[in-house]
């Protein structure tokens, strides 16, 4: 009878452990561009996979669009957003910003990666800026193919274990800030070449004159925030290319930073994963080339 009792302790005690778990919510986009690009489906499934030995965090992934499910954020902890973005964001149909901001007030942790991070100013912008920090804004912000070499890290949990790498990617920069960046921490900072700067690979592409005039520039393509509601956010530019995710550091920033937003423990040496070429095959969507 005792030893009855002492197992019934021990399940009620892990149920409360598990009950006390940090919940990260992550959602993917449609399939969009070619192969190997924008594959938001294997991406956050790849993020899970990385995320699973993590004690006291679970995850729930979306795949293919927002989901139907009006109770799916229920209980987050923190959302990932990692879709198509600009003027036909998932985000803006229907009520769904209304229902994003009601979960930001209770203290909801966002993350929004790569084109995710793109909406219109007089429809989202504001929102953002409030949620996460800021927002590419089209015409002001710009998207070439780069080689970003981050050099240095600042002290944040986001950057826990990470060394400093270079990436290429679609690394967007001159992004819609806060003023003044008030309560943005910059966490990856790189400076474009001047082919960058010209836009040769950006969409639309360049030269466009405040861009090119900013040349030798340090531009941030990460960042995060604390918001006065309790919540936090952060903005990852990068995210274009699927084969970086094979990259220990960039994928460590990530999986660091979706820990940060859930108010979940970053070890001291981050989030440790590894990912094989096999991994990264895994999950692909089916494309024809474009």
């Amino acid at each position: 009878m005792k030893n009855a009792f002492l197992a019934l302790l021990c399940s009620l005690g892990l149920l409360t452990a598990s009950a006390a778990d940090k919940k990260i919510v992550m959602v993917a986009g449609t399939p969009s561009h070619g192969p190997g690009d924008h594959e938001f489906n294997a991406g956050v499934l790849l993020l899970e996979q990385c995320l699973k030995g993590v004690k006291g965090v679970t995850t729930k992934v979306h795949l293919n669009g927002w989901p139907e499910d009006p109770n799916a954020f229920e209980g987050a902890d923190a959302i990932l957003l990692y879709m198509d973005g600009g003027g036909g964001h998932p985000i803006l149909k229907g009520d769904r910003l209304q229902k994003m901001g009601e979960l930001m007030k209770k203290g909801v942790g966002l993350g929004c990666a790569h084109y995710a991070v793109e909406i219109p100013k007089d429809r989202g912008g504001e929102q953002f800026k409030e949620w996460i920090g800021g927002f590419y804004q089209d015409g002001f912000s710009t998207n070439p193919h780069w080689d970003a070499d981050i050099i240095k890290l600042p002290d944040h949990a986001i950057t826990r274990g990470v060394k400093p790498f270079k990436a290429r990617d679609e690394w967007y920069f001159n992004i819609n800030f806060r003023d003044g960046m008030k309560g943005v921490a910059p966490i990856l900072v790189a400076k474009p070449d001047d082919e960058a700067r010209q836009g040769k690979t950006s969409w639309p592409k360049g030269p466009h004159p405040h861009i090119v005039a900013a040349s030798g520039r340090d531009e941030v393509l990460m960042w995060a925030v604390e918001r006065p509601d309790g919540g936090r956010g952060f903005g990852f530019t990068g995210g274009h290319k699927h084969s970086n995710w094979g990259n220990d550091d960039y994928r460590k920033l990530v999986l660091n930073a979706l820990l940060w937003i859930a108010k979940a423990d970053v070890p001291s040496s981050g989030v440790t994963s590894t990912v094989t070429a096999d991994d990264l095959k895994k999950n692909l969507d089916p494309k024809t080339r474009k």
